[in-house]
């Protein structure tokens, strides 16, 4: 079974280990009156964070699935939920419903436009709009008001069957990975572009506590200073290509 852990108040990190890849692929669970699940992860890791799930609530009583940007460790599994907990529904942005969610998914998916939000009880979402940030063109995160956690996908990912909370230098782990990688076929998995400074700018303005990160440790600690010191990172690193 994936490794479980409580980050912020009712917020559970579900965290599977792929030692050949020395990388983690973390959900994340949002206890509540309605459940919240923001990764599904990769197909092989269905059954162990299903069973994950299991033991902090029942997974047939999930209302929302979430995710960033349509990859296979963020949502290849989505129907498998959907088919789970049959009053679950994929939520996401415009864009992420036009270009993929709303074919792919078996039942239509609750579009948060901006400033708009859902409350699943004593939690309050609100889905950004990242475009390229992490990724592709449907990229958005998630972000909890009540707990000021963000569910920043690949955002800050470091490599390593690493603790589950950090707080320490969360800049100096993700440097290392990014620098490592700079030249090799996972190189500028987060690009650099005119947009990417003020998206990370207007995310940190956000004022968030804890980030949950898809690959690694989740961070509590100076949240919208590591977020400026990251877009520093990417500049730095891809700037100039």
């Amino acid at each position: 079974m994936a490794n479980v852990t409580e980050i912020a108040p009712d917020i559970f990190r579900l965290s599977a280990f792929n030692p050949q890849a020395n990388f983690q692929f973390n959900s994340f669970l949002v206890r509540d009156e309605e459940p919240l699940l923001y990764h599904t992860n990769l197909r092989g890791f269905f059954d162990e964070i299903r069973e994950a799930a299991a033991s902090v609530l029942d997974p047939s009583t999930i209302r929302w699935v979430g995710f960033s940007h349509f990859e296979a460790d963020e949502c290849a599994t989505l129907n498998d939920w959907l088919a789970l907990a049959p009053q679950a529904q994929a939520v996401c942005s415009f864009v992420g419903a036009r270009t993929s969610v709303g074919d792919f998914a078996i039942r239509p998916p609750r579009v948060l436009d901006e400033d708009e939000r859902i409350e699943t009880g004593s939690h309050r979402f609100r889905v950004i709009e990242t475009k390229h940030v992490p990724h592709g063109w449907d990229a958005s995160l998630l972000f909890d008001e009540a707990t000021r956690t963000l569910f920043c996908s690949d955002l800050f990912g470091h490599n390593g069957d690493v603790e589950p909370l950090y707080e320490g230098d969360i800049i100096a782990r993700t440097d290392a990975y990014n620098s490592a990688q700079k030249e090799g076929p996972m190189s500028h998995s987060v690009p650099w572009t005119r947009e990417t400074g003020p998206i990370l700018e207007r995310l940190a303005g956000l004022g968030p506590e804890t980030l949950a990160c898809m690959h690694g440790s989740s961070y509590a600690g100076a949240a919208p200073e590591a977020l400026r010191a990251f877009g520093d990172m990417l500049e730095r690193l891809y700037g100039g290509n």
